[in-house]
């Protein structure tokens, strides 16, 4: 929807909001936020709000702290949840400089980039995102726990699906924010979860996603709930994907259809799948930025292990759903929600259209079960891996410079740094696991 600085006042006025949080993202997908008053809100509206830039984890040093926020005013919303206290509002932001130029560090900023990129080549970037999540217990003291909420299984209904009622509350304050739900259903996993929404515009895609984890998590905790978004949070079960959908548009039309090709697939469809597999490899520490993300990516639970595709079968990495026409897309499945979704955009996006513009072509389609193929096999089809943990992802982003030129230096030194750390962190931490395997052994 269409805001003037005007209208926005008027809302804010007519419907006495008490509050506007001015929102923004950290590098690590983190939302943040600036909560003003009305009475601030001409000088939000005017980009005159600053912050302390040094405090945000990825920003700046402290003698390069003051930041300005930018209030996006199309993403003007009243959240439909808490209103007995007075009614919230949120605008997303862009963060600025105080001279007045975007802030490189801004994840927004970078998928902006690569959107004016695509621009220039005729290109408009339509993402639809699939993303679930666990309905977990609190304890007697309102932490989380690692119990259930229920026993359900894929597609189950209640009672069997006791998450039911909070799921329907969800979708509906989603559609209240101005979300167009497509389907929400239990997924495999038990309390597992998944709502979908309509594709939009990459940013506004990237801000959707960012505002439903928000929604969601809120909502949950209404019902004495919480909702993880952790990639594998119990062993044995399925892990949270975001898998995601991709086309482009050209001239108003998808760019990705060819009636005349076996798959209904275009030439520019096979070189962006084509260009996002040749990078995957580094891509994979953002689109799968925690220790946790790799114990998601094995065998035997749905999630991709290997760099294929296919448009049969849905063991690959990058899948071709069925859906023709205007709905002609190719699906990632390898990313999970705990990744930063502006970045992961932009560096699909990118290595997109580097393929357009190299005329890659991506290998010969796997079409049959990938995890019933014998190494041999996968060896003969010329079939890497995916990255296993967060130290080969590390690995393999630093032989990719193409991921350094997407990010910009100031993202890519921050976050590889802080990924480095948490590697090494993880490896001296002594698990539940060595302990029961070797504390009466040895």
């Amino acid at each position: 929807m269409k805001y003037t600085k005007n209208e926005i006042n008027k809302i804010v006025h007519d419907e006495d909001v008490r509050f506007i949080r001015l929102q923004f993202t950290d590098i690590f997908g983190a939302m943040k936020n600036v909560s003003i008053t009305p009475s601030q809100l001409e000088k939000a509206l005017d980009n005159k709000i600053r912050f302390d830039g040094s405090s945000i984890d990825g920003f700046v040093r402290i003698e390069e702290s003051d930041m300005a926020l930018y209030p996006d005013l199309d993403s003007f919303a009243i959240h439909p949840w808490g209103q007995e206290r007075g009614k919230v509002a949120r605008l997303i932001c862009d963060v600025y400089k105080i001279d007045g130029n975007p802030f490189e560090g801004d994840p927004r900023y970078v998928l902006r980039k690569a959107l004016s990129h695509a621009a220039e080549m005729g290109y408009v970037f339509n993402v639809g995102p699939e993303c679930e999540f666990y309905l977990l217990k609190n304890d007697e003291k309102g932490n989380p726990t690692l119990d259930a909420y229920d026993k359900g299984g894929y597609f189950d209904l209640g009672p069997n699906d006791l998450g039911e009622e909070a799921r329907k509350d969800i979708v509906q304050a989603l559609e209240a924010l101005g979300f167009v739900i497509e389907a929400s259903h239990h997924e495999c996993g038990p309390a597992q979860h998944e709502i979908d929404f309509m594709y939009a515009e990459a940013l506004q895609a990237a801000d959707s996603i960012m505002t439903f984890k928000y929604a969601v998590k809120t909502v949950s905790e209404q019902h004495n709930l919480y909702a993880t978004f952790m990639p594998k949070p119990i062993s044995n079960e399925a892990g949270n994907g975001m898998h995601l959908n991709m086309s482009l548009t050209k001239n108003g039309r998808n760019a990705f259809i060819d009636d005349k090709d076996k798959n209904g697939l275009s030439k520019e469809a096979y070189s962006f799948m084509a260009g996002i597999m040749r990078h995957i490899e580094g891509i994979s520490i953002v689109t799968n930025p925690l220790v946790n993300s790799y114990k998601r990516l094995v065998p035997d639970f749905e999630a991709p292990v290997y760099i294929a595709w296919s448009a049969q079968n849905r063991s690959p990495l990058v899948r071709v759903p069925s859906s023709r026409g205007q709905s002609t897309r190719i699906e990632l499945r390898s990313p999970d929600p705990s990744a930063n979704p502006y970045l992961s955009l932009a560096l699909c996006l990118e290595a997109g259209l580097e393929g357009i513009q190299k005329e890659l072509v991506p290998p010969a389609s796997i079409d049959k079960n990938i995890f019933e193929m014998s190494r041999r096999e996968l060896t003969r089809s010329g079939v890497k891996k995916l990255p296993a943990n967060l130290f080969e992802a590390i690995n393999k982003v630093e032989k990719d410079p193409f991921i350094a030129q997407v990010l910009g230096s100031h993202i890519y030194d921050r976050y590889v740094e802080a990924k480095r750390r948490e590697w090494n962190e993880y490896s001296m931490c002594v698990s539940d696991w060595e302990i029961d395997n070797y504390l009466f052994k040895y």
